[in-house]
Protein backbone atom coordinates (compact mmCIF):
# COMPACT_ATOMS: atom_id res chain seq x y z
CA UNK A 1 0.00 0.00 0.00
CA UNK A 2 1.45 3.83 -1.02
CA UNK A 3 0.70 6.72 1.24
CA UNK A 4 1.12 9.39 -1.93
CA UNK A 5 -0.03 9.29 -6.01
CA UNK A 6 2.24 8.64 -7.94
CA UNK A 7 3.04 7.84 -11.71
CA UNK A 8 5.10 5.60 -13.38
CA UNK A 9 7.25 7.19 -15.87
CA UNK A 10 8.49 3.91 -17.65
CA UNK A 11 4.78 3.24 -18.54
CA UNK A 12 3.25 6.59 -19.21
CA UNK A 13 2.93 7.44 -22.97
CA UNK A 14 1.99 11.40 -22.20
CA UNK A 15 -2.45 10.74 -23.12
CA UNK A 16 -2.89 13.51 -20.61
CA UNK A 17 -5.95 12.13 -19.32
CA UNK A 18 -5.04 12.70 -15.60
CA UNK A 19 -4.02 16.73 -16.01
CA UNK A 20 -7.52 16.59 -17.74
CA UNK A 21 -9.58 15.09 -15.27
CA UNK A 22 -7.87 16.28 -12.39
CA UNK A 23 -5.61 19.44 -12.92
CA UNK A 24 -5.60 20.40 -9.47
CA UNK A 25 -3.14 17.34 -8.67
CA UNK A 26 -1.57 16.28 -12.16
CA UNK A 27 0.11 18.18 -14.80
CA UNK A 28 2.64 17.42 -17.56
CA UNK A 29 6.23 18.37 -17.53
CA UNK A 30 8.13 19.22 -20.24
CA UNK A 31 8.34 16.19 -22.57
CA UNK A 32 4.62 16.27 -22.29
CA UNK A 33 4.53 13.24 -19.46
CA UNK A 34 2.03 12.77 -16.59
CA UNK A 35 3.99 14.25 -13.19
CA UNK A 36 1.80 14.98 -10.12
CA UNK A 37 2.03 18.75 -9.04
CA UNK A 38 4.91 19.35 -6.31
CA UNK A 39 3.18 19.38 -3.03
CA UNK A 40 -0.35 17.52 -4.05
CA UNK A 41 1.07 13.95 -3.75
CA UNK A 42 -1.84 13.40 -1.38
CA UNK A 43 -4.73 14.24 -3.74
CA UNK A 44 -6.39 16.02 -0.79
CA UNK A 45 -9.59 17.52 -1.67
CA UNK A 46 -9.55 16.20 -5.51
CA UNK A 47 -13.02 14.72 -6.19
CA UNK A 48 -11.63 13.41 -10.01
CA UNK A 49 -8.91 11.93 -8.38
CA UNK A 50 -9.85 8.39 -8.52
CA UNK A 51 -11.29 9.20 -12.25
CA UNK A 52 -8.13 10.41 -13.07
CA UNK A 53 -6.46 7.02 -12.22
CA UNK A 54 -9.44 5.15 -14.37
CA UNK A 55 -9.23 7.25 -17.43
CA UNK A 56 -5.10 6.39 -17.79
CA UNK A 57 -5.03 4.31 -20.53
CA UNK A 58 -1.72 2.47 -19.43
CA UNK A 59 -2.68 2.26 -15.70
CA UNK A 60 0.44 4.63 -14.83
CA UNK A 61 -1.22 5.66 -11.67
CA UNK A 62 -1.26 4.54 -8.29
CA UNK A 63 -3.22 6.45 -5.68
CA UNK A 64 -2.49 6.29 -1.83
CA UNK A 65 -4.48 2.95 -0.14
CA UNK A 66 -4.33 0.60 -3.48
Amino acid sequence: MVDRISIDSNVCIGSSQCALRAPGVFTSDDDGFGMVIPGREDGAGEPMLKEAARACPVQAITLPGE
